[in-house]
């Protein structure tokens, strides 16, 4: 056995280990068998041809496999006690949105306020109650996403293994009881049983290895909802988001807005044993422009970077070269984070079998700086931002109601009376602001019809230089895997290369063609159209104030402020990435869900078919395979072209339909205060003396529970 290994150049003991796997031997050397499995973990052998990684699985299933010791029933739970405090405070704030909500209801059937203020009263409840907290964990395939998942939720929840796993995207949320929710792409939504979480959430283990991209491209599923009433971190008010891996998603851009979508950090995790490949760099460097809001130059605060397995890495030496080499990228001269505490080194399964087990160790404590640098950002650098929209949004509504209030009370003392001739000139300019919505938007859509001409044009420019652009980007196309032994991994590759190409390319037009140029000019006209419609209505609010001793004018004042000030910056465009990386990104969307996932499959296909592979012109090889992936890629590319149009529609309409509906819903108001103030002046004719007194002391009796939601709310504010 000694010189047969001698002989080989492997370990006795290893191959020992490798003979018991044919004789069936039971009785082995513990530590040798965990060499040689983490000798043959198949995370090993990813960036090599699939017959190595098909060898070391199957040699593993083969290993023998030692009796599992008793697991410590007596489990670690991660606490997450000061994300519990906040969330109590939230809930504060949650009870005092809802007693507004309540006051409000209670007035407006009495007529005192107008319709359209429990509208916005609503809204504000709503969002009070679905405010959570989001994290998003992204990274390649095997990077041990699901395993960093069971360790910060205490409990093996996601599947697991050494080869791609994850193959859709899966949301982990707090819910009353135990329950898997499928969204499929079709628009369906079904309950499944827990027994077929993991299934579903998974890919098969021969598209892991074989054929990811088809499988990945073909599933039926678009998000998996995972509720469960006893996992901490969710039950701390956290919703967590695991996304697929992205290196060969063919939807990658689709997934990676997803994910984004008022996301509140995200994790990136690397490996230690490959750490930042350039396409863990190349999506790094994605991730960081969409979290700032489309800025090449600035670096994102809310970005984790987590080196998981560092406990595979055996010398001292090598795990501070690791760290070196992380750091310097990430926080360098270019720099793709900052803040504190943003980059962390754990080993995801040493912490979660160390919680399992019940068991204090090193990499527990390291696991532990990363859950709690999470719950400070979190708590700190977002909740309190998050806290103080609510105080502002709930502090808003009291001084709405409050002017409406005072409005009415004035009204039942006689103080503000309204004259026939009054009451004709307020319902035409009832009539008046109607007709302002209607013109704002008649201008809109004249613009919108201009806006996607110039669009068109702009798009057939661009694209008549695109192919040269895609031929002079290929040359600098690079892969480390061989056309010889590697052929389907480079062609892999290249096609990956082709696709972010094509994307850089369109993302640019998007941000200085459709954005800067088009957009920017048209947006800034709509906004002067609506600008001067406002300030007509407000002039003639400050006209009825003088008339009535009223103050009106200040409760429409409160309303058109809440107009955002910046450029397209309407919420919902883009899901929190910026208005100019969203319109870029869409339009990437729009033609990758289309073309990627079949240019993946099928150029691989067409280029294996095409020509025969030589063993003496490698160069040449190289120059036939990107000429083959270029020239299929654009033949995808073209396929999909007829649908740009309603695509770049669809972009300009919800770009300027917002902000037609913002200005929309300040007229709207104004038209429920004009409507009001006459409903409160025939209430006021058709009662008696009696009950206008009992009216104003039930106005009394809500400006005092008011006033204690008010001093309830500032002192929340300090505590």
């Amino acid at each position: 056995m000694d010189i047969l290994a001698k002989h080989l150049g492997i370990n006795s003991q290893h191959l020992a280990i490798l003979e018991s796997a044919f004789t069936h031997q039971e009785n082995v050397d513990s530590v040798a068998l965990e060499e040689v499995r983490f000798l043959l973990d198949t995370a090993r052998f990813q960036e090599m041809d699939t017959i190595f990684v098909k060898a070391a699985r199957d040699m593993l299933a083969t290993l023998p496999v030692l009796a599992e010791t008793q697991a410590n029933p007596q489990r670690i739970v991660i606490s997450y006690d000061e994300l519990k405090k906040f969330q109590e405070y939230r809930q504060q704030l949650d009870n005092l949105s809802e007693q507004i909500l309540q006051i409000i209801q209670e007035c407006q059937e009495s007529a005192f306020l107008p319709h359209s203020l429990i509208e916005e009263a609503k809204e504000v409840w709503e969002k009070n109650q679905s405010q959570r907290f989001r994290l998003a964990v992204v990274g390649e395939f095997s990077q041990g996403k699901s395993t960093l998942l069971n360790a910060l939720l205490g409990e093996t929840i996601q599947p697991a293994r050494e080869i791609p796993c994850s193959g859709t995207v899966t949301v982990l949320k707090y819910g009353k009881r135990k329950r898997v929710v499928c969204l499929y792409k079709d628009g369906r939504e079904e309950e499944i049983p827990f027994d077929e979480y993991q299934q579903k959430a998974s890919i098969s283990e021969d598209a892991a290895i074989d054929c990811l991209s088809d499988e990945l491209a073909q599933s039926e599923i678009e998000e998996l909802i995972f509720e469960h009433p006893d996992l901490e971190l969710c039950s701390s008010g956290v919703e967590i988001v695991d996304s697929p891996g992205l290196n060969e998603h063919p939807e990658r851009t689709a997934i990676t807005q997803k994910l984004l979508a008022n996301t509140d950090a995200v994790i990136f995790l690397t490996n230690a044993s490959r750490p930042l490949t350039e396409g863990e760099r190349n999506l790094l460097h994605d991730l960081k422009v969409h979290l700032n809001g489309g800025k090449e130059t600035e670096p994102a605060n809310n970005l984790f970077v987590i080196c998981n397995f560092m406990d595979l890495i055996r010398t001292e030496k090598g795990r501070e070269q690791i760290k070196q080499r992380i750091t310097k990228f990430v926080q360098g001269e270019n720099p793709i984070i900052s803040g504190v505490n943003r980059v962390h080194f754990i080993s995801a399964q040493a912490a979660l079998d160390a919680i399992l087990a019940g068991k204090e160790d090193e990499h527990l404590q390291d696991f532990r700086k990363f859950t709690s640098s999470i719950e400070n950002f979190l708590i700190f650098e977002r909740g309190l931002l998050k806290n103080q929209r609510s105080t502002n949004d709930i502090n808003n509504l009291i001084q709405k109601t409050l002017a409406s209030l005072n409005q009415a009370q004035n009204t039942l003392e006689g103080k503000i009376k309204i004259s026939e001739v009054e009451t004709q000139k307020i319902l035409e300019q009832i009539g008046e602001a109607s007709g302002r919505d209607v013109k704002i938007r008649l201008i809109a859509e004249n613009i919108k019809e201009e806006v996607f001409t110039q669009a068109i044009e702009s798009w057939k420019d661009w694209y008549e230089g695109l192919y040269q652009r895609m031929v002079d980007k290929s040359q600098f196309w690079y892969s480390e895997h061989s056309p010889v032994w590697s052929q389907d991994k480079l062609i892999r590759d290249y096609t990956n290369q082709f696709i972010r190409n094509l994307s850089e390319e369109i993302d640019k037009w998007g941000n200085e063609k459709l954005k800067q140029v088009i957009l920017r000019e048209y947006v800034e006209v709509l906004d002067a159209h609506i600008e001067y419609e406002l300030d007509a209505i407000q002039a003639d609010f400050k006209n009825l104030d003088i008339e009535t001793k009223s103050n009106f004018s200040e409760q429409l004042k409160l309303s058109i402020n809440g107009i955002s000030d910046d450029f397209m910056g309407f919420a919902g465009i883009g899901g929190g990435i910026g208005i100019g990386g969203a319109l870029a990104a869409a339009l990437v969307v729009f033609t990758g869900v289309g073309f990627i996932a079949i240019i993946v499959t099928s150029v691989i296909a067409a280029i294996a078919g095409s020509f025969g592979l030589g063993m003496l012109d490698i160069d040449g090889i190289h120059i036939q395979i990107k000429s083959k992936v270029l020239e299929l890629g654009f033949q995808k590319f073209e396929e999909s072209l007829d649908k740009v149009a309603d695509k770049l529609s669809e972009i300009i309409d919800t770009v300027f339909d917002g902000k037609v509906e913002s200005a929309s819903r300040v007229i709207g108001e104004a038209i429920s205060l004009y409507e009001n103030l006459l409903e409160q002046q025939e209430k006021v004719h058709q009662e008696t003396l009696e009950e206008r007194e009992a009216d104003k002391a039930w106005i009394s009796q809500k400006y005092q529970e008011l006033y204690l939601v008010q001093n309830n709310l500032e002192s929340i504010i300090k505590v």
